[in-house]
């Protein structure tokens, strides 16, 4: 996958099937989008292009209301990862700030799909908008495809269990501490990338090993508080483990992590934390009594999951 960070440099790509957004989390409906790509990019003999935009447009737009506490499923390097193995073939990351916002649906398609890249089709997810004051949707899209020379196409609404996935169902849904059905939304595990460090913990009725993760970056969401079912990957290897959200913490920045089978931790390595269950609710280290039987009853039920 190539990255590029700005339209002039993407200039290049040949017979571009272009979509955009902010595709947080790389949920099932955004693999859908994505998979269509692929296919049309075959059939023109072009390329799969993304263009997404940093930091997310609430976060510019919105800085005392909605995007105030907004927190992202993806860290970005996160986000490149999931885009890369979802097989995308490029990626325009620009930057989102309060000029570029003031840019019409008009003037994005004339001057940057059509001017710029080229593209010979434009795919979208359901009741997409872009432009300023989100004015711009399907519609004005297939109005303009004749004028500006590519085709539109629009994916339908994908649902889970009968709901509507979205990035911000999925939010939701983490945030509380339903990492499965976070999970079956994203259709893959809802993930922390990291670089484990050792954490200096002790506990006078239960001694346990913990290393901890700090979030790359601040407006990373974490689950609810509480014990979780983990798998640690680092380069070749897999490990299964325990996540601790410690609940003592106002806003938890770090994950804590556990090993049950005796794999080394990676210290400093890249590592990716694969959450699967929530084992118990909160749980306050500081609390000794409590937290060792938390730690205990839930190291012995993960070891007797599969997975």
């Amino acid at each position: 996958m190539k990255i590029f960070k700005s339209f002039e440099e993407a200039s290049g790509i040949r017979n571009p099937v272009v979509t955009t957004g902010s595709f947080d989390g790389v949920h099932i409906g955004h693999k859908m989008i994505l998979n269509r790509l692929r296919m049309l990019a075959e059939q023109v003999d072009g390329e799969s292009v993304l263009i997404t935009f940093a930091p997310h447009p609430r976060k510019v737009l919105y800085p005392e209301t909605a995007g105030k506490n907004l927190r992202l499923i993806n860290s970005q390097q996160e986000k490149l990862e999931l885009l890369r193995g979802a097989g995308l073939d490029n990626l325009i990351i620009i930057e989102f700030t309060r000029d570029f916002a003031r840019t019409t649906s008009e003037e994005f398609v004339k001057n940057y799909l059509n001017g710029i890249l080229k593209a010979k089709v434009v795919v979208v997810g359901f009741n997409h908008h872009f432009g300023f004051n989100q004015e711009g949707d399907y519609r004005k899209l297939w109005e303009m495809r004749k004028r500006y020379g590519f085709e539109a196409e629009e994916i339908p609404e994908q649902e889970v269990q009968h709901e509507t996935v979205s990035s911000t169902r999925i939010r939701q849904a983490i945030k509380e501490g339903f990492i499965q059905k976070a999970n079956a939304y994203l259709d893959h595990y809802y993930i922390v990338m990291g670089q484990p460090f050792k954490y200096e913990y002790r506990n006078n009725f239960y001694e346990i090993n913990l290393a901890k993760v700090p979030l790359t970056e601040e407006c990373k969401l974490l689950p609810a508080p509480g014990l979780y079912a983990i798998t640690l990957k680092t380069g070749k290897v897999s490990s299964k483990g325990m996540g601790i959200i410690n609940g003592n913490s106002e806003r938890p920045n770090e994950v804590l992590i556990n090993v049950l089978d005796g794999d080394p931790i990676g210290y400093g390595q890249d590592t990716t934390i694969l959450f699967h269950k929530k084992i118990h609710g909160s749980v306050n280290l500081a609390d000794q009594t409590d937290s060792a039987r938390r730690l205990k009853a839930a190291r012995r039920e993960i070891s007797e999951l599969i997975f």
